[in-house]
Formats: structure tokens, C-alpha cells, sequence
């Protein structure tokens, strides 16, 4: 048995935000644009991914209860509820009162009264978000999920329109996205987001504001909104190296300016560059992965920040299972949590958020971190329009967004150390 369980935990770690991502590698077909690992499931396969889960799970040293949950992929909604149902009962009996935490959310018939009156207070997951796409959902996953305490459901839309769904190879049509969003909110889950995707290849500004309004008029509480990106290794980098799709900067950032005003319109408040909720449905797991706090990784190619390390699993089943038979976790690259390497991708992902960065914070965390270097290049990027400043905390203007990767480049080049000349 793991150590863990009788780890004593401080007080004040306790309160501390902790995510559990877990990967779930299969799907039935490879979209055009993917590069996350993924694979066909076959029976033996979603056997030693379930037992592998089991076996990793049991090798982290929890101090403390996730109080968020992420099922990502891949398409974790592909597997049979059986099999949803087998994966949410590992993941909870492996965290159960840990410290003073309880995994299982008081949802789906669990009150905290249920608990028992001798049970000590716990931090209850404040969401659990699975992702599914629409020919996957059905009444009987959904309701293995909800049973479980899943609190979210994001589904992959993409777009309305069937070309562009054929362009980007995904197996589902508009008019199972209707009946899985109809399927989802009557089975009662707290929050629904969709996912879109803009700048595809033939897409027009017109067919995008449509997509849009398809969304919008289903009433989401949440909507995250990407640009098409051309990873190496997929279909749309191998057209786009042989000239049969094109990138349009100009044409992506009137997108981009185009959905902000639409879906703020619509009653979406912008809180990250691709990501638009409702008041008190923002993903509050991503908020914790963009602020640098912990979460640790389940499965092939899932990545951890836990413990004072950061690294990601192999992505490859085979390679994955045949370490945790041994005893091991097959993670790859792994470096060492330094305070200013927190404090340079706290600068990069949170000046993403419309909140902004706290730069004394991180300061007064990372006093090692060039902070001379630093400032100058937050003050080169304020007078050139592309940040705003208020007291010590910075954030993006709407220009900046635009360019939001650009600028965490030159973040990362204020972070280099310096090298000394003879």
C-alpha cells in the first residue's frame, strides 16, 4: 500500500488548489488538425488502460484531495459506461480521504451528509469535467457520469457546417450535436461547453459569425473558441507543406476581433484569450493549470506539475502499461520546478487571462528571477500598446491577445539568463 495515506498534511497545503487530469487515448478516427496521442480502442486495450490507471494512481504520494478533475483524450466519452463507470470509482478510490479531502463531490444523491456526522470536514471537487464528442454521447454514459459526480461536459463541435466538419475529418454532423446537447442538459450536469474552431480552411467571416449564432442560440454556459493550428504530424500540416491550404494572419485576427464583440454580445465574458463563460462557469481547472498551481497526470502522454517536478508520461500505451507493471511511472523530460521557471510560465499563460498577472507576487516568489530584464520588456510591450498596467498587476490590451504567443516569446527571451562575455 502507497505511504501516502498516512502523510501528514499542513494546513495550509491543504487549501491548496490541486488538478487530476486524466488522459484517455482512443478514438474512433484521427481529426485532420490532432497531434494529442490517441489510438483505436480495442478490448484488451481499455483493460490495461483501466488496470494502468489503477496502478499509476496508486504510485503518487497524494498529500492532498483534486479539487478539480479533467478526462480529456482522445475521446474519454468512447469508452462503454461500464467502462466510465470502472475509471471514475478508480480514480476515487485511489484519493479518498487523503489528508483531510474526500474526492467524491456531494452530487448524483452523495450530500455531505451522507458522509456520516463523524466524518472530518473535506475539500468536496468543485468540478469535473469530461469531454465528449456529439456521436459519442449517450443517455446511458451521461448518466453513469452524472451518478460519478462529473459536473461538466465539453463537447467538440467544431463548426455546424458539414464541409468545414469534412475538411477538419471529424464523424459527426450538426444534427447530432443538437440531439447530444439535448441528451446532456436534461441529464442535469452544472455546466455544458462547446468547443469551436475558426480559421479553417475555406471558411468565411460570414460562416463563422454563423457558427457563432448556432452556438449562442443553444444556450451554453460555456464556449471556447480556437483557432485552427497546423501541428507537425497531422493531415492539415502535411496540406499545408504542400500548398493546398494557406495561413491568413489578417484573416484570423478579424476572427478573432469578430467573436470577442459577438460573444460578449451574447453575454460571455472573455476571462482567457480562447475561453468565454457565463458568470461562475469558467473551467476552473484551466484557470489552475494557467496560474502554475499543481495537478498531476493519469495516462499515456498526461503531463504532471506536482511535487516540485514537471514532466509528461510516454506517450505510447504499450511503454506506459509496461512500466507501471514494474513499478514505474514512465515519465519522460522531467525537470525541476524552479521559482522563476514558475514565475516566467506564470507571466505566459496568465497574461493569456483577462485578469492579468500579479508581477509582485511572482517577485516576491522568484527575487532570483532577472527581474531588470523582465520589467524592461513589460514596459517595451506597455509602450508599444500591447499591455496595460495598473499597480503591479499587468494584462494584455486586446492588440496584445492578438499576438498573445508572440509576446510569451519574447517573455521567455527576458527569462534567458545572460551570457557573460570575455
Amino acid at each position: 500500500m502507497p505511504e501516502q495515506a498516512k502523510a501528514e498534511v499542513p494546513t495550509d497545503m491543504q487549501t491548496m488548489p490541486l488538478g487530476l487530469y486524466v488522459h484517455v487515448p482512443f478514438c474512433a478516427s484521427t481529426c485532420d488538425f490532432c497531434a494529442f496521442y490517441q489510438k483505436q480502442p480495442t478490448a484488451d486495450d481499455v483493460a490495461r488502460f483501466l488496470a494502468g490507471i489503477e496502478r499509476e494512481a496508486a504510485l503518487i504520494p497524494w498529500t492532498r484531495s483534486p479539487n478539480t478533475v479533467f478526462w480529456g483524450g482522445g475521446t474519454p466519452g468512447l469508452l462503454a459506461p461500464r467502462h466510465l463507470g470502472l475509471l471514475a470509482e478508480s480514480i476515487r478510490r485511489r484519493t479518498e480521504h487523503v489528508g483531510r479531502g474526500r474526492l467524491t463531490p456531494p452530487l448524483a444523491g452523495r450530500s455531505s451528509a451522507s458522509a456520516g456526522s463523524a466524518t472530518p470536514p473535506y475539500i468536496a471537487v468543485r468540478e469535473w469535467t469530461v469531454e465528449m464528442a456529439p456521436a459519442s454521447v449517450t443517455e446511458a454514459r451521461l448518466a453513469v457520469l452524472r451518478e460519478a459526480g462529473v459536473t461538466r461536459i465539453s463537447m467538440g463541435v467544431q463548426s455546424f457546417r458539414p464541409e468545414l466538419l469534412d475538411a477538419l475529418g471529424r464523424q459527426h454532423t450538426a444534427e447530432q450535436v443538437y440531439r447530444a446537447y439535448e441528451r446532456v442538459r436534461a441529464a442535469g450536469f452544472a455546466s455544458v461547453n462547446l468547443d469551436l474552431m475558426f480559421a479553417l480552411p475555406g471558411q468565411s467571416a460570414d460562416e463563422w459569425a454563423s457558427d457563432v449564432r448556432e452556438a449562442v442560440a443553444l444556450a451554453p454556459d460555456h464556449i471556447s473558441t480556437y483557432c485552427l493550428t497546423f501541428e507537425e504530424d497531422t493531415k492539415l500540416w502535411l496540406k499545408l507543406s504542400q500548398g493546398r491550404v494557406k495561413l491568413d494572419p489578417e484573416h484570423e485576427a478579424r476572427l478573432y476581433e469578430s467573436t470577442w464583440a459577438q460573444l460578449a454580445a451574447a453575454g460571455y465574458a472573455q476571462y482567457e484569450v480562447s475561453n468565454f463563460a457565463r458568470p461562475g462557469h469558467a473551467c476552473r481547472h484551466n484557470l489552475n493549470t494557467w496560474r502554475m498551481e499543481e495537478w498531476v497526470g493519469l495516462g499515456p502522454s498526461a503531463a504532471s506539475q506536482f511535487g516540485g517536478q514537471r514532466g509528461a508520461n510516454v506517450a505510447d500505451l504499450d511503454r506506459w502499461v509496461d512500466g507501471l507493471s514494474r513499478g514505474e511511472r514512465m515519465t519522460e523530460d522531467r525537470v525541476s520546478l524552479t521559482p522563476a521557471l514558475l514565475a516566467e510560465d506564470a507571466l505566459i499563460f496568465g497574461l493569456r487571462m483577462n485578469s492579468g498577472v500579479d508581477v509582485a507576487h511572482w517577485r516576491r516568489r522568484a527575487p532570483d528571477a532577472p527581474w531588470p530584464v523582465i520589467e524592461d520588456t513589460l514596459a517595451t510591450l506597455r509602450a508599444g500598446g500591447l499591455l496595460l498596467r495598473e499597480g503591479d498587476t499587468v494584462r494584455l490590451t486586446n492588440r496584445g491577445r492578438l499576438i498573445a504567443d508572440s509576446i510569451g516569446t519574447e517573455i521567455m527571451a527576458a527569462f534567458e539568463p545572460v551570457e557573460e562575455t570575455a
